[in-house]
This record gives structure tokens, sequence and C-alpha cells, in this order.
């Protein structure tokens, strides 16, 4: 018998309050920023006025076009413009093209060739459990981040292996937290022991409902429940972790089941449309079962996590802050958007630390599954500015071409991990499995 799962409770999490008020205060509509064109003689024209998913467009589409100048990108939230960072040589031309082009254009050092392979020497030699590092195209380099459990000879071994790529090449920075997979805590999703969070609902391969979520939540467990205790009303198809990406794909058991792709903030839903690619500098948001609704900026992309269980490449890294219970729910954007899956990080929503997110549109193409208008064949699902975004201030850029990630995304800790219980309260449509 066909039936439709309907969310079972819509109150905001009570130990997320103070955070959902926070980021809540910027889910406010705003008007879609204007597209400024060139000027009629062919010349360049100012930076374009860009929403970050557009800049996200044209970082990559420049990306392409400047080749080996392109030394990677960032949007200016404040300003709303694409920055990009160029490496111009004896070739002052890429310069000229990337301004026609709309973006504001800045001369570096670094070349994104070069800022790579120093990301491939960390991780070829200094690949610690509370390590991860990311191209920062904000300060042309690459950000080397340690947790308080590397120290000693660790230190000393990262420390050394920084310095060896030169000066002007790399930072680090000290996480006052621990790096370890969000996996416990929360009321979202159950499977065994573990307790993990929803965070969107997808169409599989073959068109049958089901939904992403925490690829060490999908090591952990075969089936969930949307109850704990209850009955499994899912079961794991497809999952990764540690590795290339920390994401999982699970069915729903009966196929007649209705999955809407929405966010469940607790006093209303987000509609999402589709998946996007993140950006550095752009603002986005996070629901989890354990602290609710949390906001802030995308910090780097294609990030290296290097977990106690091992090493995950590919993550997002930003200072959206998470706790346990909060892994595999959902980051978004204001407008709609399905940028991510909680991965783990450091820190809590008291004293803010790093967050790590699988990037959903890795996870999509991994799996074979479609979200939003993709799988409902172009028709809605959500867009505009569902969330509201208010200013955008602190939003999290786009990076187009940052990145090195190597990460070490060992997850959680396994099954222990997952099995404790991620929150995530966020899901698309997960709203159904809770």
């Amino acid at each position: 018998m066909s039936h439709k799962r309907i969310p079972k409770r819509r109150a905001a999490m009570a130990a997320g309050g103070v955070v959902a008020l926070g980021a809540a205060a910027v889910l406010l509509p705003n008007a879609n920023a204007s597209q400024d064109g060139g000027t009629s003689d062919g010349a360049a024209a100012p930076p374009r006025t860009l929403k970050a998913a557009d800049a996200s467009d044209l970082a990559s589409q420049l990306e392409g076009l400047l080749g080996d100048a392109f030394a990677g990108s960032y949007y200016d939230a404040g300003e709303q413009q694409l920055v990009v960072n160029v490496i111009p040589g004896d070739n002052n031309q890429v310069v000229v093209q990337a301004k026609k082009a709309g973006a504001a254009v800045r001369e570096v050092d670094n070349s994104m060739s070069e800022l790579r392979t120093g990301a491939q020497t960390l991780r070829s030699e200094a690949t610690i459990p509370g390590t991860s590092w990311a191209i920062d195209p904000r300060t042309n380099k690459i950000l080397v981040t340690a947790d308080r459990t590397v120290t000693g000879a660790e230190w000393d071994r990262l420390e050394s292996t920084v310095d060896s790529l030169g000066s002007g090449m790399a930072t680090i920075k000290k996480s006052a937290g621990t790096f370890r997979t969000f996996a416990s805590g929360g009321d979202a999703i159950f499977g065994g022991g573990a307790r993990c969070s929803l965070g969107f609902n997808v169409t599989a391969g073959d068109g049958s409902p089901a939904f992403l979520t925490a690829g060490h939540c999908g090591v952990a467990e075969d089936q969930w429940s949307d109850a704990q205790g209850g009955q499994p009303i899912a079961t794991v198809d497809q999952a990764v972790f540690p590795g290339e990406g920390d994401f999982a794909l699970v069915t729903y058991d009966d196929p007649a089941t209705e999955a809407p792709s929405e966010v469940n903030l607790g006093d209303q839903t987000v509609p999402i449309s589709q998946a996007a690619d993140a950006a550095v500098g752009q603002q986005v948001f996070r629901m989890g079962s354990t602290t609710g609704l949390a906001d802030g900026q995308v910090l780097g992309l294609n990030a290296t996590v290097n977990y106690p269980e091992g090493t995950v490449t590919g993550l997002i890294q930003t200072d959206v802050c998470a706790e346990p219970g909060d892994s595999g729910g959902s980051l978004f954007t204001q407008d709609g958007l399905a940028i991510g899956l909680t991965s783990g990080g450091s820190g809590d929503c008291t004293a803010g630390g790093e967050t790590f997110f699988q990037p959903v549109t890795t996870a999509l193409e991994a799996v074979g599954a479609t979200l939003g208008d993709d799988a409902a064949g172009g028709e809605e699902a959500g867009g505009g500015d569902a969330v509201g975004g208010g200013s955008e201030a602190g939003a999290g850029g786009q990076d187009a071409g940052a990145g090195t990630g190597a990460g070490d995304a060992g997850a959680g800790t396994g099954a222990g991990d997952a099995g404790a219980g991620d929150g995530g309260a966020a899901g698309s449509g997960l709203t159904q499995t809770r």
C-alpha cells in the first residue's frame, strides 16, 4: 500500500534555539542582484554585480578561458562581485579578458599549479590526523589547519613541511577543537544504534525516491528508520567514507514514498530547486537536528581533512558551526540551492570552529541521482530567494578555481560515530523521515 510520510514534528530544536534565531535574522527575502553589462564600444566595463551562484558560473568560464593564468577566484559579498586572481606574466591580455567578462581582477604571485603542488606535498609528507588544508584564493595561499591533538613531533613535522613549500605559499592556523565527524545526538533518522540526519531528498537513477546523507552514517548501518526503534523505511544503496568523499545514497523501501525537495526549518520549509557548486565567500545555511539552523561562509574548496578514521578529500570548508548529531544535515543557500552534506569538523556552536561538508553536486554525480528541478523534469522545486538572505554578510564566497583538497575525511569513528547519531533535521524532504 502506498503512503505519504509526513513530518512528525515541525518545532525548532530547543538546543539550537539561539543559533537558529541568529541565522533566521538574515533569512529575509531580498531582491535579485542586477547584472551589469559591458560598454557599447566593447571596452571593459566595471565589474558586474552578481549573485554568488552566478559568480560561480562566471568563475568556471574564466578558468577555462584564462588557462594557466587563472589562479583561483572568490566572491566578494560586500561588493557582490567575482574577484579573479591572475598570473599575467608577459601577456597582459588575460587581465583584459577577465575584466571584459565582468570580473574584478587581482594580480597574484602563486599560480594554481604551484598551490596544487604544495597541497600534494602536504598530503604526501604531512597526512596527520587532526589536520586539514585547502587553497584560499583570498590570500593566494594554502590554509593549513591543525586541531589541538597535533602537538610535539607531529606539529614539528607539519610546520617543517609548510616551511619547505617556500615563503608566501602557506599559513598554519591552530584550532581549539578536535576534528571529528558530527555523528551523535539529534533525532532525524535511526539505524540500529546510530542516529544521523537526512540531507536532501533525491531521485535515484532507476527513478525511485531516495535521500542523501553522510557516508560515515551509510557505512555504519544498512537500514534506517524515521523513529528510534521503529521499522526501517530506507536501505543504503551506496556509501563512500573515508576516501574521495563522505556521502551515502539511501533509497526508500516503499517506491510510492513522496520525497519533496525541501529543507525543514521547524517553523517553515525551504524549497530546494537544484544542486550547485559552492563558492569561496558565499553565504550558506546549515540545518541540523542538534543545533538547528546556523549560517556562515565558505572558506575553501576541495579541502582535505585527516580525521582519526581516515582521510577524506574534496570537501567544502566553512566557518558554520555544528555539533555531534548534525552529520548528514543540509547545507544550502538563501535562494534554495543544495550545496553540501555535513561531514565533520571541530568546535561547537558556542565557541565556533571549522566544519567540512561533502559537495552535493559531487555526490549526485557519483551515485547517479538527481535533485530538485532535474529530478522533476524541469518543474519547479523552489528557487527564488526561498530562504531570503539578508545581506550576505559573512557569506562565504565562491572560489572557483580554488582548492586542492585532499582530504582525509575519515569519518567519525566508523560506525560508532555514525551510530552516534547525527542530527540533521534539515533535510529537504527529509522532513519525511523524522
